[in-house]
């Protein structure tokens, strides 16, 4: 299950990231990009590639936050150990696995 709600969160930020790369570079020259008065002394490619992962990073972010708002409290909450294997901090009423 763990490995499905990371596919929900790291697929859909890597095609936003790919969209918000293309629309970007529709309208900056990425040689032409300075840092404090400086050129940033890049390859486009290199620019290119460190946006994209940029870009990437923060819709992963979002996503794993809609993500987390989406839980229901029982799934934030609950305690992923089975019944014989829980400590006592995480007994919880009923079987939740």
């Amino acid at each position: 299950m763990k490995a499905r709600r990371w596919m929900w969160i790291v697929w859909p930020a890597f095609l936003m990231a790919a969209v918000l790369e293309m629309l970007v570079f529709a309208f900056v020259d990425p040689s032409e990009m300075h840092w404090q008065g400086h050129s940033l002394g890049l390859s486009r490619e290199a620019i290119y590639t460190l946006t994209f992962f940029v870009f990437w990073g923060a819709t992963v972010v979002s996503s794993a936050l809609t993500t987390l708002l989406s839980m229901s409290p029982f799934e934030v909450n609950r305690c992923p150990l089975p019944a014989a294997e829980r400590p006592r901090d995480c007994a919880q009423g009923g079987d939740c696995c």
